[in-house]
């Protein structure tokens, strides 16, 4: 298939810059895969589509505050460095902005001295490898200095750090929000599972190759980018006697979804495991584990949209997408949501 079958017009005002103050209250587009039909709901309506046995399953990841900005030692000049990835003590994999004054050897200081950083190398694609120098926990550090690093379609600030993280959010390395699961509030969990929903969490860490474009016009030859994931052998309990009743698995997400397809087998079952996937879902895949999606309306040409159209058909999510656009649904990480049915 080619990138351009998975383009639509996205007028930029509909791309959402904050977060409603409410988290269930945003608007829920239920698409059925098998007759391409949309209905138009709220996500608290979401409950109404889950059975007694369904299991649902959440990526309970927690986005670092992951943008340090800081000054060259010397010359003051402002540095911006994003973690990326860590790769040994005190050492990250980082993006720097501007470039040219991240050179070998160069040190920075944030936070009046509170934390300094010297680059230790230039990677081929440019990152750098930074090593960084503080007192006391790196996590206290940056959860006092740094920022949440908030995708490049959003342009306003966020005051509350918490709105760009779910609230079930516990396993500290992501650099973007699961954004499918910031809809979720406790009180609706608690419903769910007094539904005789079971609700069960695995991890994956998000990325910033999630907002990485598809460059290539076939999307065959695009090289999918690596997440590491965990998955406990209480949720892979879980998750296969669900199989097994003939209940459905419902993925928040997805990161969840590809966590769950990676370690699926033929026959649907899931084991324990944990490690990077660069599992790339796209039109001609057979899902193995995932039933329903939960899913947040995500960028043309992306991998996304990709993965979306493969579990409910290319031409429904395109026109589902159409409706979405028409209706001026709310769209990306601070968006609207789907069920896929």
């Amino acid at each position: 298939m080619k990138v351009e079958d998975f383009y639509f017009d996205l007028p930029e005002e509909l791309i959402a810059q904050h977060p409603l103050e409410d988290r269930t209250s945003s608007r829920l587009m239920v698409l059925d895969r098998e007759t391409g039909e949309v209905s138009h709901k709220h996500f608290y309506d979401v409950i109404e589509y889950f059975n007694e046995g369904d299991t649902l399953v959440l990526n309970n990841t927690r986005v670092l505050p992951a943008r340090l900005i800081g000054q060259k030692e010397g010359t003051g000049g402002r540095i911006e460095f994003l973690l990326l990835k860590k790769v040994g003590e005190d050492l990250w994999e980082c993006l720097s902005k501007p470039g040219k004054k991240a050179k070998p050897k160069a040190r920075f200081t944030f936070g009046s001295g509170k934390l300094t950083a010297e680059v230790k190398e230039v990677l081929d694609n440019g990152n750098r490898i930074v090593k960084f120098y503080y007192e006391g926990l790196f996590e206290n550090v940056l959860d006092d200095l740094g920022e949440m690093p908030l995708p490049p379609y959003i342009h306003e600030t966020l005051d509350d750090k918490e709105r760009y993280q779910t609230v079930y959010s516990k396993e500290k390395g992501s650099a973007a929000a699961p954004t499918a699961g910031l809809h979720f509030t406790e009180e609706l969990l608690e419903k769910i599972k007094a539904k005789g929903v079971n609700v069960v969490y695995l991890t994956l860490h998000v990325g910033l190759g999630t907002f990485r474009p598809v460059k290539v016009e076939n999307i065959e030859e695009h090289d999918m980018h690596s997440e590491y994931y965990v998955l406990s052998e209480e949720t892979a309990k879980i998750i296969n006697e669900t199989k097994k009743r003939g209940n459905k698995v419902i993925s928040v997400g997805t990161t969840s979804t590809r966590t769950l397809e990676t370690v699926g087998d033929e026959n649907g079952e899931v084991k324990e495991a944990s490690g990077w996937t660069n599992i790339f879902i796209y039109p001609g895949y057979k899902f193995k584990v995932v039933d329903n999606l939960i899913t947040n309306f995500h960028l043309p040409e992306s991998t996304l949209i990709m993965l979306v159209s493969t579990l409910a058909g290319q031409g429904n999510v395109m026109k589902a997408y159409k409706t979405a656009v028409e209706e001026k649904y709310r769209f990306f990480s601070f968006g609207d949501a789907m069920f896929i049915k």
